[in-house]
C-alpha cells in the first residue's frame, strides 16, 4: 500500500542536494528541485460541490414535492398552516442556502475537499504551479538556457518536470518518463528524498547526452532541495 507523505526531513534535503550535485557534474545543465505541500487550496472547487448539493436539495423538493410537504406536516403534528406557493418558494429556496452553507463548512476540512478534487484537476493545478515556479527561479536564469525544474506535490501525490528552451528543443517530455518513474515509486514508499534523488540521477543521465559538461561549467542556480 502507498505510504502518505506529508513533510520532507533534513535528511532527504540532504539526499537530494548530492544527486543534484553528482547529476550536474557531468553535463552543463542545471537541475532545480522543489518540493510542496501542496499546488492549491481548491476553494473553487469546494464552491462547485456547495452549489452541487444545494441544486440538488433544492431538484429533490422541486420533483417530490407531496413527499416534502407531508414531511412538513410531519414535524409540524399536523398543526403547521397551508404555505401558500410563495412562501413554499421561499422555503425551498432556503433549503438550498442552509444546503449550500452546510456543505461549505464542511468542505473548509481541507482533506475532504482534497479527496473530492477530480484527479485531472489536481494534475493541471501541479502543472500550472510546477511553470509558475519555473518561471520564477530557472526560466533564463543559465547563460545557455539549459535549466530544468523538478517538482514534487505531497498533497496531490503529483510530480512534474518543466525545462528551459534549449533543454526542450532537443528532449521530449516523454524522454523524462524514467525520472518520473523513479519519484513516484520511491514516493509510494514513503522515502520522498530518495525519490527526488533517483529522480535526479535519471534526469542527469538525459542531460549529459545532450548538455556534456564543458570547459566551463558555473554553477548558476542552488543545487539544494527548495521546500515551499
Amino acid at each position: 500500500m502507498p505510504k502518505k507523505v506529508n513533510h520532507i526531513s533534513e535528511a532527504d534535503h540532504d539526499i537530494v542536494t548530492v544527486a543534484v550535485a553528482a547529476a550536474e557534474a557531468h553535463t552543463s545543465g542545471e537541475i532545480v528541485t522543489v518540493v510542496a505541500a501542496k499546488s492549491n487550496d481548491y476553494d473553487d472547487v469546494a464552491l462547485v460541490w456547495a452549489s452541487i448539493i444545494a441544486f440538488i436539495a433544492m431538484s429533490a423538493i422541486a420533483l417530490f414535492p407531496e413527499f416534502f410537504r407531508g414531511l412538513y406536516d410531519r414535524l409540524t403534528g399536523g398543526w403547521g398552516y397551508e404555505l401558500t406557493a410563495n412562501q413554499w418558494l421561499g422555503t425551498v429556496i432556503a433549503v438550498g442556502v442552509i444546503k449550500w452553507i452546510a456543505a461549505w463548512l464542511i468542505l473548509l476540512w481541507k482533506p475532504l475537499r482534497m479527496a473530492l478534487t477530480p484527479r485531472t484537476i489536481k494534475a493541471q493545478r501541479v502543472r500550472a504551479r510546477a511553470i509558475d515556479l519555473f518561471k520564477v527561479g530557472t526560466e533564463a536564469k543559465t547563460s545557455g538556457r539549459t535549466g530544468v525544474l523538478l517538482y514534487l506535490s505531497l498533497k496531490e501525490h503529483r510530480a512534474d518536470i518543466v525545462a528551459d528552451e534549449a533543454i526542450a528543443a532537443k528532449v521530449a517530455p516523454d524522454v523524462w518518463g524514467d525520472a518520473m518513474n523513479a519519484l513516484i515509486d520511491r514516493v509510494r514508499a514513503g522515502e520522498p528524498g530518495a525519490g527526488m534523488a533517483a529522480a535526479v540521477t535519471q534526469m542527469g543521465v538525459v542531460l549529459a547526452q545532450h548538455f556534456p559538461r564543458g570547459s566551463k561549467n558555473p554553477n548558476e542556480l542552488p543545487d539544494r532541495l527548495i521546500e515551499i
